[in-house]
């Protein structure tokens, strides 16, 4: 599959799955890893390194200019960078900006796109993991040794991962995968103190766009596809196991039991004793 060169760098629009296949079949490697903390209201033009690169912001926000394109970065969006290029910014705002960058070197790209010519952004939205992916890459770069050097390279492509997982379930097109890793989840941990907040925050999206998505794919919110989904392992316990109701509730997510009792009864319609009499 070949990007639409034109497209990208005109418009600075790029599909994501597009680069997530392009960039799976381009070799490269890492060339330096920096950490930078901006004052606020600074403003710079400098010349790019000879690297392409991507700018993770961790907080505060830059307005940047490449190659006259214009970009508001913060966290939650990243820039990819072109090599060689003269690139404008600035801080915006009272606060300082923070960000880690990765420059990397390609070789023998597969199709017509030179990622060191191309220039875009990511909405990847808030993901506690990958900043903590990016705070651990950048301290493991700083360390000297061959095990380092292949760490950085491992890191950097689990970096990558996260942020395309991200940028992926932000889009359309990520919908019904969004939906399936987040169903999945839930099926392995029912059990386990789940929140939607916490499911939207750990999928790096906001709970309207998981809201969105699971009434799409299930007819109904990801609050209530757990509850569901929690009464029916409990049902299924009743039925087949002589477990007390209270360690039933317990293994279906519900540490209360009179809590789960008037849960399982206001949707079931009778009580989890009654239901295993009947």
């Amino acid at each position: 599959m070949q990007f639409d060169k034109k497209r990208i760098t005109d418009t600075v629009n790029i599909d994501t799955n597009e680069l997530i296949e392009h960039m799976a079949a381009t070799p490269f490697r890492v060339r330096r890893v920096y950490h930078y903390n901006i004052p606020a209201g600074t403003r710079a033009t400098h010349k790019a390194a000879p690297f392409p690169g991507f700018i993770f912001p961790i907080s505060g926000c830059a307005q940047f200019h490449m190659n006259g394109a214009p970009y508001l970065i913060s966290p939650g969006t990243i820039l990819h960078g072109l090599a060689d290029s003269v690139m404008q910014k600035r801080v915006v705002g009272d606060n300082k900006w923070e960000y880690i960058a990765v420059l990397y070197e390609t070789y023998a790209e597969p199709s017509k796109i030179e990622l060191a010519k191309t220039h875009f952004d990511l909405n990847v939205g808030q993901s506690p993991l990958l900043y903590d992916m990016l705070h651990q890459l950048h301290s493991v770069s700083t360390r000297p040794g061959g095990l380092p050097a292949f760490q950085v390279e491992t890191l950097f492509r689990r970096v990558l991962e996260e942020a395309f997982i991200c940028a992926r379930n932000q889009t359309k097109y990520g919908a019904q995968e969004l939906f399936e890793v987040v169903s999945e989840y839930i099926h392995a941990h029912y059990m386990d103190s789940i929140s939607v907040s916490m499911l939207a925050e750990q999928n790096c999206v906001n709970e309207n766009r998981l809201f969105y998505v699971f009434q799409k794919y299930a007819g109904m919110g990801p609050g209530d596809y757990l509850r569901a989904y929690r009464l029916n392992r409990a049902k299924e316990l009743l039925a087949t196991s002589s477990a007390p109701i209270g360690s039933i509730a317990a293994q279906t997510g519900y540490p209360d039991a009179l809590y789960f009792s008037r849960i399982f009864k206001k949707h079931v319609g009778v009580s989890p004793s009654q239901f295993r009499d009947e």
